[in-house]
């Protein structure tokens, strides 16, 4: 007998707590930690734009991120290339549509 359980996705889904990952969200905390103690001790900010930044790009929306939108942008348009089809050249040899 195949059980059924209530969480969302009979337990395939991935856990998240309001708009990020488990996994996003211990990351985000640890930064914003460490990032306030920079802050706070060598009044550094950069680190605190940076933590702020990637909690931003991590938000969840409908099972995809922003940050991994983006990582397949980047992956179609600049790093894999392209299928592109070339003739010989010669028009002459090439059958038109009539």
């Amino acid at each position: 007998m195949k059980r059924q359980y209530l969480y969302p996705q009979n337990l395939q889904a991935r856990s998240t707590l309001w708009l990020w990952s488990l996994r996003d969200l211990a990351i985000i905390g640890t930064a914003l930690v460490l990032s306030v103690l920079t802050f706070t001790q060598l009044g550094v900010v950069l680190p605190l734009g940076l933590t702020l930044g990637y909690a931003f790009l991590t938000i969840r929306f409908d099972d995809t991120t922003i940050l991994v939108f983006l990582g397949r942008c980047v992956r179609f348009f600049i790093v894999s290339q392209q299928l592109y089809l070339w003739n010989d050249g010669d028009i002459r040899k090439r059958r038109w549509p009539e």
